[in-house]
């Protein structure tokens, strides 16, 4: 039987985003606890799913691959000492790698969302995901235009406001070029978040995603 994430889960994420103190977070340590772990379930069976497709994913341990809601303050003017998220990066090496392409899950009351592809990695690698695009057009096109993947999914990220040094400045894919990062989002409601299909309809959106994190794995690992 899969997991889904309990009303009780959201409630506990509200509650911090009005109570984002120590005293209060320590004295509903059992709270945070136990939403924490209903996540990580959900988490686990996501990962499972993803497995069927994508076997990048076949060792990672969800709790592994879950972000720690204590926030680092040191060299921070915001103090506020926790995150009023769950997150979970979903690649070969957990949450510690954000060099290559993968999902993300985000849990949040009135902002959670699915996500995939490349969000931070080094120079290089945007160097050889553009000349993927410029040189492999047709089969990027053939990914984003793709009718399922326009429906549920928006590309967004930074973006440079000339074409990359070393690019054609009359190169079609000029506008995908300028990204410098290759993520693509699915938005969820609430409503979505706690369906009891949750895992199953996150797998579905993270199969659409497939193609695309592959296209750019293609690009970094064939260096």
């Amino acid at each position: 039987m899969e997991h889904y994430i309990l009303e009780s889960t959201l409630d506990f994420l509200k509650e911090l985003q009005r109570n984002n103190k120590r005293d209060w977070f320590n004295e509903n340590k059992a709270l945070y606890i136990e939403a924490q772990q209903n996540f990580i379930k959900v988490v686990d069976d996501i990962i499972h799913g993803i497995a069927n497709f994508d076997e990048s994913v076949e060792r990672l341990e969800a709790k592994s691959c879950v972000f720690r809601i204590y926030k680092d303050t040191r060299f921070s003017k915001d103090k506020i000492p926790y995150k009023t998220n769950m997150g979970a990066s979903l690649r070969e090496k957990g949450s510690k790698t954000l060099s290559h392409s993968g999902y993300y899950i985000h849990l949040e009351p009135g902002k959670s969302f699915l996500a995939g592809g490349v969000y931070m990695t080094e120079t290089a690698n945007l160097k050889l995901i553009r000349q993927k695009i410029s040189t492999e057009s047709q089969s990027f096109l053939n990914i984003i235009n793709n009718k399922n993947f326009k429906e549920k999914l928006e590309m967004r990220g930074e973006k440079l406001v000339r074409i990359p040094q070393g690019f054609d400045k009359e190169d079609p894919m000029e506008d995908y070029l300028k990204f410098k990062q290759f993520t693509v989002f699915h938005e969820l409601s609430d409503k979505e978040i706690l369906d009891p299909h949750v895992v199953k309809n996150a797998v579905d959106v993270f199969k659409i995603i497939h193609p695309f994190n592959q296209f750019l794995a293609d690009a970094i690992n064939n260096d």
